[in-house]
Parts: structure tokens; sequence; C-alpha cells
């Protein structure tokens, strides 16, 4: 009985998540009646980070949490990104095809300041940006470390993860090692399986211990950000696992992992491969360097790639009702948004094992004693 109404509990939450997700992206999808729809903009409005969290209603003009701009620029300046979007809609002209692009102009503390693409950048002695085929060109750009949408998702997903890990210490350190209870059970066949099935599993002689909290991290970690993006439980959602910025970061944790363990064996297999004659190592080991770093750059790019592909399908397939100027196309489009939702809470479960599995299996590399 119990497994029947979680059956249907699941459907009725995925079917609220789509149904959600649809009006949501058709109140802040919708153009003027003098604007035609752009599908193009649109999914790159959902897809890019910005320095606002938008809710509902139209691009830049409906609600928004507006986020705090941090610029340093001839000194520390911070101020609110309402500034910008709410500042002064300027045009200028595309100097290489001639087409009119919009931009924001700063005003108030955001004043000598533009943002366009959600990019900062300084106006120039005419009080404008110079945009040639869709770039800026010659105005220059401060130091900008505010906190942007991703940011902001950033930490919601690494607030949940803390509160889940330290939950789950907290349950075993009051009562033992007794049968695990509430989130806790949960949790405990996914860590022994984090554990078992990916770090003994590829890190041997065990050698897997000293890289097993890293290795659980990345995993939870990217899995909740994933799930964090698919499903709107924050109206707009965030993109986070599918901006490459944070996909490299994780790449870059396992490269330097697997730089800094790495013992004797490993350099060897790269400097002098045994088996290979002398005459071919001037061949391979060019060929061995390079493959140091394309192992991290396949985690980032499978990680980045598969997560923004799954937003713009979505994205693409609800846009379908928008192009035809249709509601009746929302009986194919929907059911085909809801399909591919539901195949991506898979692939955000999958991409968080891929890395996690890919990452064990270079450290373990880097760290497996000469056979003998």
């Amino acid at each position: 009985m119990s497994v029947k109404m979680s059956s249907i509990n699941l459907r009725r939450f995925l079917l609220l998540t789509c149904v959600f997700f649809f009006f949501n992206n058709a109140f802040s999808s919708s153009s003027s009646k003098e604007k035609e729809f752009n599908v193009g903009e649109m999914i790159m409005h959902h897809v890019k980070d910005a320095h606002e969290w938008h809710l509902w209603g139209p691009e830049h003009g409906g609600t928004s949490i507006y986020l705090p701009v941090i610029l340093y620029d001839n000194g520390l300046k911070m101020f609110s990104s309402d500034n910008f979007y709410h500042g002064e809609e300027s045009t200028t002209i595309d100097h290489k095809t001639h087409q009119s692009v919009n931009f924001y102009k700063g005003v108030g503390p955001a004043k000598g300041y533009a943002l366009y693409h959600e990019k900062i950048y300084k106006l120039d002695n005419n009080n404008n940006l110079k945009i040639e085929e869709g770039h800026v060109h010659g105005n220059t750009k401060p130091f900008d470390v505010s906190i942007t949408k991703n940011v902001v998702s950033l930490f919601i997903g690494a607030l949940l993860l803390f509160l889940i890990m330290f939950s789950v210490a907290r349950f075993y350190k009051k009562n033992g090692a007794v049968a695990p209870k509430g989130i806790a059970k949960f949790m405990e066949p996914l860590i022994l399986f984090v554990r078992d099935d990916i770090a003994k599993e590829n890190i041997k002689h065990n050698k897997h211990h000293k890289f097993l909290p890293y290795l659980t991290t990345v995993f939870f970690f990217i899995w909740i950000n994933n799930l964090l993006g698919l499903i709107p439980i924050f109206p707009g959602g965030a993109n986070l696992t599918g901006n490459i910025t944070v996909t490299l970061f994780l790449a870059l944790c396992t490269l330097f992992l697997t730089l800094i363990y790495s013992n004797k064996n490993y350099w060897t297999h790269i400097f002098a491969t045994p088996g290979v004659p002398l005459v071919l190592l001037p061949i391979m080991i060019p060929i061995e360097i390079v493959g140091i770093f394309t192992k991290p750059f396949a985690l980032m790019i499978r990680l980045f790639a598969n997560i923004t592909a799954g937003h713009i399908i979505i994205l693409a397939l609800i846009s379908i009702i928008f192009i035809n100027k249709s509601a009746y196309w929302g009986a194919l489009s929907v059911p085909m948004a809801l399909f591919i939702s539901i195949l991506e809470l898979l692939v955000a479960a999958l991409q968080a094992y891929l890395f996690a599995m890919l990452s064990a299996l270079f450290i373990g590399a880097a760290v497996e004693e000469a056979h003998h």
C-alpha cells in the first residue's frame, strides 16, 4: 500500500512540477505584442547566469530578487543590480552588422557602468558601448565578484549538503551503530555505494579511505545541484552544474588530487612507458602528457553539456506553444517536456555517479603500485 501511495505521490509531484515549469516559462518568456517571440533569447535567458533571480513576469520587467553587485574599480563598489535592470535602457549600433543593440546603463551608484549580456562594462568617454558582431570592443571591464544567481544557487546547494550530512553524522554520533532512521536511512545506502562501488572499486590497496571524503562530497554536491536546476523548487531555477566555470573547478579539483598524490609508478608510465621501444618514446611522452589534461577536460565537458542540453531541450519544447501562438500545441509539447524532465531526473543522478566514478578511476591510476 505504501509503495502504491509513494508512486501516486511521485506522479503528482512530477505533474505539478511540469505545470509550474510551464507557467513559469510562459510568463517569463512572453513578449509584448510589438516584439516577436525569440526562442534563442528566451533559452539563453534561462540557461545563463544573471545578476538577478527572476521569479515571474516579463524579463527584467517582472518580479525579481535583485542581487548585490560587487566591483573592484579604483576601490571596492557595492550596489544592487536593480540599478542596472531599472536603470536607463539604451540602444547602440553594432559597427559590423549595423543592427541596433540594447543594453542597460547604470544609475545611482552604478552610473558609469553598463550591463550587456549579463556582463558589466565601463562606459567610454561618450557614455556608450562599442559593440562589434555582438561583442564589446574598447570598453574595459571592472573586476567583478558579484553575487550572481549561480552563486546563490551554489550557497543553497552547499547549505543543503551540510544540513543533510551533519544530520546523518549527528544521528550516528548520538545512537551509535544502530539501524538508521529518518534521513540516515536514505543516506546510508548511498554513502556505502560511493564507498564500495566507486572509491574501493577504483582505488586499490586500501588507499580509498584518503579520497572517500572528496568523492562523497563531489557526488552529493553534483546530484543536489543537478536536482535544484531541474526541479523549480525556487521559481526561475538556476543552471549551476550547466555553468562551465563550475564544472571546470570540479574537474581541476580532481586533476590536483591526481597530480599531488601520484606516485613514481604513475610518472614512469608517462615518461618511460613499459614495453614501449625507446625510439617511440618521443612520440608517446607528449601524448601521455596531453592525456593528463584531457581526462579532467572530459569530466568538465560531460557534466556541462549533459545538464545544459537537458534544459535547452525542455525549454525548446515549451517554446513550441509560443512559436505557433496557440495553447493547443501544449497537448504535444507539455507531455514531451514532462518525459524529458523525468529522464533528466535519471541524468542528474547518472552524471553525479559518472563524475565521482571517473575521478576515482583517475586517482586510482595515479596511486596504483607497480605490478611485479
